[in-house]
């Protein structure tokens, strides 16, 4: 295939990720998902000889499909919802093209994403959740380093709001400057640049303040300018990877290494509440979740614990 024909296929999948970016303000992290997903499915359609999307027909999309679960020689084989999200983003991109007009009819409409079996989400138990805080320096002791500091900051925000890293490492000091115990609402934006509001406990309050003021300072350094409320060890920007290191750490020395993935701390803010008798809709609007049918998979998670009680505690339920 020429480079001019790899350009005119190459330019139907830039303008899908314009209209994504621009006309559907998806975020950063979601558009980087897209790109992966969409670049592997043109370089399989390359390495076939397509030249034009309006060749593509059903049969090519599930041969693709079947590639993403049984792998290729660049490429490992991807697990059934890895394999489905890559599909969600071809599905896409067609429905785009037959949008525009580009192509005459969506192929891709009747190829189905693989059946995924339903998993719970990962939850910490409180216990844990606590051993995971106490590892990042929850004890309070007077020697406690600077970044111990940061790092519990960044932990009990994690877990007292249930935020998703990237939104807490975007966080400004403007964000927080108007916290208080009077007033603990944190604003967070998160998908699509969609704000919430969510509330901020005692712990995680004390926690920030004891790192704005003994923390930050230290690490701002000469780059005092620097707005982003978590800084690194230069004193620039915590980095969302970064983050992820430090929340790491904490479970490898809390003994929970394995257990702990990246999002963990939000699962267990949301099964807690849910455990506690929070109504499923107020959790939504605390995780920022579009839909209630997303949240309600944490309902499913205290099945399991409702089941215990009512054997234990109900006259006819125990056996005699």
């Amino acid at each position: 295939m020429s480079p001019v024909t790899q350009f005119q296929i190459q330019r139907n999948v830039n303008g899908y990720l314009d209209h994504l970016l621009v006309e559907r303000g998806l975020a950063k992290n979601s558009m980087s998902a897209y790109r992966r997903d969409l670049s592997r499915y043109l370089e399989f359609l390359i390495d076939k000889g397509f030249i034009d999307f309006r060749e593509v027909t059903a049969n090519e999309i599930s041969e693709f499909l079947i590639s993403l679960r049984l792998g290729t020689a660049q490429h490992p084989a991807l697990a059934p919802s890895s394999a489905a999200r890559t599909l969600i983003a071809v599905r896409g991109l067609h429905a785009f093209l037959a949008k525009e007009g580009i192509v005459s009819s969506d192929t891709a409409r009747a190829v189905k994403p693989p059946g995924i079996s339903k998993r719970l989400p990962k939850a910490l138990t409180f216990t844990e959740i606590e051993k995971l805080l106490v590892a990042v320096g929850a004890s309070s002791e007077s020697d406690v380093s600077i970044l111990m500091m940061r790092d519990h900051a960044l932990l009990e925000l994690l877990y007292g709001t249930g935020a998703r890293i990237s939104e807490l490492t975007d966080l400004s000091l403007d964000d927080v400057s108007s916290l208080t115990k009077d007033f603990p609402i944190l604003r967070l934006k998160g998908k699509g640049d969609k704000e919430r509001l969510v509330p901020v406990g005692s712990h995680a309050l004390r926690a920030l303040d004891r790192y704005l003021v003994r923390s930050r300072p230290v690490l701002a350094g000469k780059s005092a300018s620097n707005s982003a409320l978590f800084l690194n060890a230069r004193g620039s920007k915590l980095s969302r990877q970064s983050a992820w290191t430090i929340l790491q750490a904490a479970a490898q020395r809390a003994g929970l290494a394995g257990k702990v993935s990246p999002h963990t701390m939000r699962h267990s803010f949301a099964t807690h509440l849910l455990e506690n008798g929070a109504d499923v809709r107020v959790v939504q609007e605390l995780l920022g979740h579009a839909s209630v049918t997303t949240t309600q998979i944490y309902t499913l998670v205290t099945v399991d614990q409702l089941r215990e009680v009512y054997a234990t505690a109900h006259p006819r339920a125990q056996a005699r």
